[in-house]
């Protein structure tokens, strides 16, 4: 896959995230988290976890398979892989905070002064 001007590992990450962030809101809007920790443009591999309110959710799965067939109709893209711990379990890495900005206040729905910012807001 490699050819002049390859895209880095960073690029196709970024681009997953940024991806993820438009075309599959539901994560957040449910209180989820999402991270790529892995984008291999070399192998075609892209590695992405879920978290926060994916863990132990009913449509977890569905969500997962969407986000599979959409990454494996990308050209760049050979395996993809989505991680979902099971509620209460820990896949043994920090969750990172993905571009989707989730605040993680309050189970990562944010807080009050974050969704009404109050009468002294401009």
């Amino acid at each position: 896959m490699s050819t002049d001007g390859a895209e880095t590992d960073d690029a196709l990450a970024e681009r997953v995230e940024q991806w993820l962030a438009r075309e599959m809101p539901i994560i957040q809007m449910h209180g989820g988290t999402s991270s790529v920790r892995r984008a291999d443009p070399e192998t075609g591999e892209v590695v992405v976890e879920l978290g926060g309110g994916c863990s132990g959710c009913g449509v977890a799965d569905i969500t997962t398979g969407n986000i599979e067939s959409e990454l494996l109709q990308w050209p760049e893209v050979e395996e993809v892989t989505v991680r979902v711990p099971e509620s209460g379990e820990s896949l043994g890495v920090e969750q990172a905070e993905s571009i989707m900005g989730v605040d993680r206040t309050e189970g990562g729905r944010g807080d009050w002064g974050s969704s009404n910012p109050g009468k002294d807001h401009l």
